[in-house]
């Protein structure tokens, strides 16, 4: 194997990529736009979610149980209404997504301690904006609770009637925000569109004729594929440092780790994502078999086998053996390893071997099938 062959594909690589504005576009853009499109997708967070009353009490205690309910900008009161006649129609065509019903005798009952009688009806059809509306309605009705007993009882009357008190501390995501958890796994799914690249750059040299070409040459197989890596290591790693800054600056995600292991471990990443590209561009011939087939077996996995959404813990044995010959499960953990706990080569060096273990069977695979193909 000669270096100066690789590098010599390499060069020719590197001036395709500046010729051609799509794959240019490709390999330099489309997974900064990818990280931004998805984060806003996948991290909105609810609010203003419509909220109607039904109160039959009609006192102070219920009017400011109320108040109390709909502080904030999440729980939004649009309507007060007076019999439940009038309260089905709004959830029927969507003004509310939730309704709290207060029953007379809501006061007495609340300073007798016979507990809080409401309910709380809530629109199925949006399952995670009722869900959320009901959590919170229960939280602020514990602390309106609380703080009803202080007032009209001893001030140690809370704590009597409910002698149970946790104390909560989260590490590493303080304020338990989406975003910090799902943006870095987010960012080793969008960099896996430079393993598309090179099986796509492989059918086009069919396509163009130009293949017959390079075969001529005395470049080996294995010294073709490397060399047609070497390129799209280097934009992916630009990628790894523009996506990054993009997290930490745009969307305000903590970096704890070091960058320079960040962008060591993400080579390693790029070696064996590229070397599964190169496999599948070696069985096929024409550019849009290529990118149906890389993101089927490269990008769309990544919603469910590389535990960015969903646990690998929770998937049946069957998934997680797939999951271990993605590169890009591996990578999500390295990601959000470095982010959000600044784990070090000591903890992640066993997903970095996984990855180059990936990359070595890819490539020798790639050049055992390419010799017999073209051959």
């Amino acid at each position: 194997m000669s270096l100066r062959r690789i590098w010599a594909v390499t060069l020719k690589e590197i001036r395709h990529i500046f010729r051609d504005r799509a794959t240019l576009f490709l390999v330099l853009l489309t997974p900064v736009a990818l990280l931004l499109m998805m984060t806003y997708a996948v991290t909105a967070e609810i609010k203003d979610v419509p909220l109607a009353v039904l109160n039959l009490d009609h006192t102070p205690t219920s009017r400011r149980f109320i108040q109390q309910v709909t502080l904030g900008d999440d729980l939004d009161l649009v309507a007060h209404v007076n019999d439940f006649d009038a309260l089905e129609p709004l959830l029927l065509d969507g003004t509310v997504h939730a309704a709290i019903i207060i029953p007379s005798g809501f006061e007495q009952d609340m300073l007798a301690l016979r507990g809080m009688p409401i309910e709380v009806i809530v629109d199925g059809t949006e399952p995670e904006t009722g869900g959320y509306a009901v959590e919170q309605i229960a939280m602020r009705a514990e602390g309106f609770a609380l703080a009803l007993l202080e007032e009209h009882f001893a001030p140690d009357a809370a704590a009597a009637l409910n002698p149970v008190q946790i104390h909560v501390r989260s590490w590493y995501n303080p304020n338990l925000k989406s975003s910090v958890d799902i943006i870095p796994g987010l960012i080793s799914m969008v960099l896996g569109v430079p393993g598309m690249t090179i099986a796509l750059t492989l059918a086009r040299e069919r396509e163009h004729g130009t293949f017959e070409q390079l075969l001529a040459t005395p470049i080996g197989r294995a010294e073709l594929l490397l060399g047609k890596m070497g390129p799209y290591v280097l934009t992916g790693l630009l990628n790894t440092i523009l996506t990054s800054v993009i997290a930490m600056t745009w969307f305000h995600v903590p970096f704890h780790g070091n960058f320079a292991l960040f962008l060591g471990l993400s080579a390693v990443f790029f070696f064996a994502l590229l070397s599964l590209g190169a496999l599948i561009g070696v069985f096929l011939h024409t550019q849009a078999a290529a990118l149906a087939l890389s993101m089927l077996a490269m990008f769309f996995p990544g919603f469910f086998l590389t535990g960015v959404f969903f646990p690998l813990s929770s998937m049946p044995s069957i998934a997680r053996l797939e999951a271990l010959i993605l590169p890009g499960s591996h990578y999500a953990i390295i990601t959000r390893g470095v982010f959000i706990t600044g784990m070090g080569l000591a903890a992640l060096w066993p997903y970095a071997a996984g990855l180059f273990a990936l990359g070595c069977t890819f490539t020798g695979a790639a050049a055992l099938f390419f010799k017999k193909k073209l051959a």
